[in-house]
């Protein structure tokens, strides 16, 4: 089941990219290496359905090819986070919205965090080491549990007109939500 991992992750990445391309009212930098990377993820994330399984006894051959393909997964997820920042700093932002923009520096960064030990838990002597520990726990959330759930709050305040046609935009409580 860990393939799906990458999969639930996709529609964050929209978010954001929407987001960001939104505020900085400019198409996202390098657009067609994100569609690509996008591609790759897809691709590369149903092949690496045992990268944090490396203790149940698998060959050295095995691990060797899951510990390849997790470090390759690491580039086209580098590559989306590199143009997200890009663009980020790149633009002048609207700040129209600057309660959206908070949810996705924090993605940003939170998923940047959880990446980087992820390109740590990509060697498998590494994950042997760290096998049944808080720092794989830390890895998913960060990534996964935290990723999803600031995009949704990001998109919830970015898209609050179209959902609840109304403008629900009340600073003090959606910057009280956000340090909550």
């Amino acid at each position: 089941g860990h393939p799906e991992v990458y999969i639930l992750i996709i529609p964050a990445f929209g978010i954001i990219s929407e987001g960001i391309s939104l505020f900085s009212q400019k198409i996202i930098l390098a657009f067609d290496s994100m569609i690509l990377a996008l591609l790759c993820l897809s691709i590369l994330g149903s092949g690496v359905w045992a990268h944090h399984i490396y203790t149940v006894g698998l060959e050295v051959d095995t691990r060797a090819y899951f510990t390849a393909v997790t470090i390759m997964i690491s580039l086209p997820t580098g590559t989306k986070v590199f143009n997200w920042f890009c663009s980020y700093l790149g633009n002048s932002m609207q700040l129209s919205n600057i309660t959206s923009i908070k949810w996705i520096i924090l993605f940003l960064l939170t998923f940047t965090l959880g990446g980087s030990t992820g390109v740590i838990l990509a060697n498998s002597a590494t994950d042997l080491a760290l096998h049944d520990t808080y720092y794989v726990v830390a890895h998913f959330h960060f990534v996964l549990s935290l990723g999803a759930v600031i995009a949704l709050f990001s998109s919830l305040i970015l898209y609050q007109k179209v959902i609840f046609a109304s403008d629900l935009s009340f600073y003090s409580s959606t910057v009280f939500h956000f340090f909550l």
